[in-house]
């Protein structure tokens, strides 16, 4: 694959189509789960029965039977999409072999957080699109519109709109202003800094860049922003969309906040940067981005992300 590929837009969901629950990384609790499955029924979807696992420690299940899963729900015709349960740790583990080749056409793949792990994957090596949204026990359990819920408008403008692109308010604040297009990429801080030196090591160039995570301290997000800095990452980066990086409050009153890390750490990049936007650790509605989709950020108020092209296909 070289850089110059098409993204492999995957069909977009009906109403009535079936979405497979997978769960890559660590456990989720029974009822979260429930819950999500009765919102993702709420909107007209219905979902695969998912194969039961013994819990391994803090993964959902041994690492053969988690990837067996992924690649069954890939495979099976009738699943038009895949959602993960929850994030936690595990997902690498998938990638411990390479997927068969070729894989089948590319479908809706959702989650946030550990996923991030195989959405950087796949769009390396395959170029698939994915949508950093919310999870069946982290999002779509509390249901829409509300805290540690989902937004609604753009879980469905991204995986079911195949007209036009639309916009996208991200609820943030401007840090550095501006206005910049690029390639919508990126996920968990920690999850995409565990990419430098693999061969699915995520190529930022031309990117507007999601940078989210949570339960750091603010000199470690210093850490790895520095470290993504001096490895190249940010050097054709076209802008930042920052989340809200809850429970990484300062360990001393008075000593920089991750706003104060970030504007200086990435502030002389000049370009358009928004922080705190309502995007994967959030105690907001949880805004679903797609993933390898040419956009446009806006960095004034409250910042506006346009997703320039339809996330999927007729």
């Amino acid at each position: 694959m070289t850089s110059l590929a098409a993204p492999q837009r995957p069909r977009a969901l009906r109403p009535d189509s079936r979405i497979a629950p997978i769960a890559p990384a660590s456990p989720a609790k029974p009822d979260r789960i429930a819950a999500g499955k009765r919102e993702l029924e709420r909107l007209g979807f219905s979902i695969a029965p998912q194969r039961a696992m013994q819990a391994d420690g803090y993964f959902t299940g041994p690492a053969p039977e988690r990837r067996a899963e992924f690649l069954a729900a890939l495979n099976d015709p009738s699943i038009d999409a895949l959602i993960a349960t929850r994030g936690g740790y595990g997902s690498v583990y998938l990638l411990e072999e390479a997927f068969p080749d070729p894989l089948p056409p590319s479908k809706p793949i959702i989650g946030f957080s550990d996923l991030t792990t195989l959405q950087v994957y796949l769009w390396q090596k395959y170029r698939w699109p994915t949508f950093y949204g919310p999870m069946l026990a982290a999002g779509l359990d509390r249901g829409c519109g509300v805290a540690h819920g989902y937004d609604l408008d753009s879980f469905q403008n991204a995986l079911l709109n195949v007209e036009a692109g639309y916009a996208i308010n991200v609820r943030g604040e401007s840090m550095v202003a501006g206005s910049a297009e690029g390639i919508l990429l990126g996920g968990a801080l920690t999850l995409l800094e565990a990419t430098l030196g693999t061969p699915w090591e995520l190529d930022t160039t031309n990117a507007i860049l999601v940078l989210e995570d949570r339960a750091m301290k603010p000199y470690q997000i210093d850490r790895v922003l520095l470290h993504l800095k001096h490895a190249g990452k940010f050097k054709n980066v076209r802008g930042f969309i920052l989340g809200d990086f809850p429970e990484c409050e300062p360990p001393v009153a008075g000593s920089p906040s991750v706003r104060d890390v970030a504007r200086r750490v990435l502030g002389e990049l000049k370009v358009p940067i928004v922080f705190g936007a309502s995007i994967g650790h959030t105690a907001r509605p949880l805004l679903t981005l797609p993933l390898g989709i040419p956009a446009r950020l806006t960095a004034e108020g409250s910042g506006t992300l346009n997703i320039l092209e339809p996330s999927v296909s007729p």
